[in-house]
């Protein structure tokens, strides 16, 4: 059975610098993360994967096609769609506008009826509307829908971040850490609405995180990097008392939920 995701030797290099070395990655459903101190490569694999880089080695494969040499936008229009670290809204722009932004690949009109603007393209733009509404409700945004992007609350422009992800009707959602900038209430929040993504959308979503109770508390796996390479892989509680991640990533003690996050950073 083809799995819905899969990375073979990916391989990235910046002049003498090799960023990804040979990563091997699959992912069939639910939630992943992907961590790593920084500089350990986690960013450069989801360009990777979502098309801004090219890599020298390996394959990238979703639901069986080849990704290497796609545009985003082509990779996008295939059911995967990112968000990024640093937030990437259209600042001037409304919530429902930027929802509406993330709708372009999907959207089902004609050169012809976007021209002339008759009965069909009302309908659809009706329904582009109602839809963008229901998503920022579904990400918990319940305010004016009106309002603009860079006057909402911090935690806000993320949720609709993803909200503008899910536009795009995605089967596989990238996000490069989300809860960055979060407080630990409104990064609890947002695991809950990943958890009720996957179950009611069958959504399956990889992250890069470095929130260690976020990670071990929402992923069904974790992958780990260190200078490009994969040096472990399995449950959350298997990672976390790995011998080389505690060394590379976690620090001398083992994260526990009782504690604090050792990573963050």
């Amino acid at each position: 059975m083809t799995a819905l995701f899969q990375a073979s030797g990916v391989t990235k290099s910046f002049g003498g610098l090799t960023a990804v070395a040979g990563v091997d990655f699959t992912l069939e459903s639910g939630i992943a993360s992907i961590i790593g101190p920084n500089g350990a490569g986690k960013t450069t694999l989801f360009n990777c994967f979502t098309g801004l880089y090219v890599p020298e080695k390996g394959e990238v494969t979703f639901k069986g096609h080849s990704l290497i040499g796609l545009r985003p936008d082509q990779i996008t229009a295939l059911g995967i769609c990112r968000t990024f670290q640093n937030i990437r809204l259209f600042g001037n722009m409304t919530a429902l506008e930027n929802v509406l932004v993330g709708m372009h690949a999907r959207i089902p009109l004609r050169m012809r009826e976007v021209v002339t603007r008759g009965v069909h393209y009302h309908e659809v733009e009706h329904g582009l509307w109602t839809r963008a509404e229901a998503l920022l409700h579904r990400v918990g945004l319940n305010g004016d829908p009106n309002s603009v992007a860079r006057n909402l609350p911090y935690g806000d422009q993320r949720r609709l971040e993803i909200a503008r992800a899910l536009a795009s009707e995605p089967a596989l959602l990238l996000l490069d850490e989300p809860t960055a900038g979060m407080t630990q209430g409104e990064a609890q929040s947002l695991m809950d609405l990943l958890r009720g993504l996957v179950a009611e959308l069958g959504l399956t979503v990889l992250l890069i995180e470095h929130n260690m109770r976020v990670v071990m508390g929402v992923s069904d796996r974790v992958t780990v990097l260190d200078y490009g390479e994969k040096i472990a892989e399995g449950k959350p509680e298997e990672v976390q008392q790995n011998p080389r991640v505690v060394e590379a990533y976690l620090g001398r003690g083992a994260w526990t939920p009782a504690g604090e996050a050792n990573a963050e950073d």
